[in-house]
């Protein structure tokens, strides 16, 4: 009974991980759990575990292993409650666009301690100031690569998982963007844009996505049909990869093995050469598959 709780809570098993779906999942359902006996909102959750991860992230300052280990189970824990936020809004049917865009703007600030702090580590050590530019450069890669991994997953729930019932776009978000005034409702307004910025980074480097989900609503009104999401997700088989290579977790176990070895600034250059080349063939290959889709939807409205 309890698994199929649980099980309740995933996206779509297909995508995933291992970590995920054997540790992540279930711990993140029993904190779940224990918020909503405790009266939390997900967006508390939220908040709480954005404070953990920050803390996380301070202690990879110090040049001592035992300190850096703190700081790793407090990471681990900080994103096991990223994942309660979101099972706590599914059980509970509490799920709003206000809460995906403070969950992303916690996982930013989570980042945002880990670099700083690896920077003045870093530095403290006689290192280049250079360092800073190496490590905005880094985030803004992290960033559109967490921003293109998501949009392609989240296509794949739409198209060939049926999880959701349409793939968000920039055109949907901007008429409520528009239609709240900042000086009546300034923090509204504030998420909205976030928000709708997030989406419009999102397409930039998957137009074909977006192209995809416009033909889409014309002629999959019904609902995908399942021939379609058959063939979406025997072309996307190999994409799925990519979709855990970008994930928080791939992140966290790269940075571990560098604090072990006392060399975490490397993580910069690895964010920079190796996700980078990934994210140019994510993006290059999910276009490809989109267009080879696209006449798919021409014969189901013929």
């Amino acid at each position: 009974m309890q698994r199929d709780a649980v099980e309740a809570t995933y996206k779509s098993r297909e995508i995933e991980g291992f970590l995920d779906l054997h540790f992540y999942r279930r711990v993140g359902f029993q904190l779940a759990r224990f918020f909503a006996w405790a009266g939390f909102t997900p967006n508390g959750v939220t908040l709480l575990g954005t404070l953990i991860g920050i803390a996380a992230g301070h202690l990879y300052f110090y040049r001592d292993l035992a300190t850096n280990v703190v700081g790793m189970c407090l990471h681990v824990f900080a994103n096991a409650m990223d994942n309660a936020d979101g099972q706590l809004a599914r059980l509970t049917n509490r799920q709003s666009p206000s809460g995906r865009v403070l969950d992303g703007i916690g996982d930013n600030l989570i980042y945002v301690s880990v670099y700083v702090h690896l920077c003045l580590r870093y530095a403290a050590e006689g290192g280049s100031r250079g360092v800073w530019l190496v490590a905005l450069l880094a985030g803004l890669s992290h960033r559109l690569q967490s921003e293109t991994a998501e949009f392609c997953r989240d296509a794949y729930l739409r198209f060939a998982a049926g999880k959701l019932e349409w793939l968000e776009l920039s055109s949907d978000l901007r008429p409520g963007y528009e239609a709240v005034t900042w000086s009546n409702h300034f923090w509204r307004k504030l998420l909205l844009k976030l928000h709708l910025s997030y989406v419009a980074e999102q397409e930039k480097l998957c137009p074909g996505l977006v192209r995809l989900e416009e033909r889409a609503r014309t002629t999959f009104a019904g609902g995908v049909p399942q021939g379609f999401r058959d063939r979406y997700r025997e072309m996307n088989r190999v994409m799925i990869t990519f979709f855990f290579v970008f994930r928080t977790n791939t992140r966290m176990l790269l940075l571990f093995v560098l604090l072990f070895l006392a060399q975490p600034v490397w993580y910069f250059a690895v964010e920079l050469t190796v996700l980078n080349i990934l994210l140019v063939v994510l993006a290059f290959r999910q276009n490809a598959i989109c267009r080879g889709l696209e006449p798919l939807t021409d014969h189901a409205s013929n």
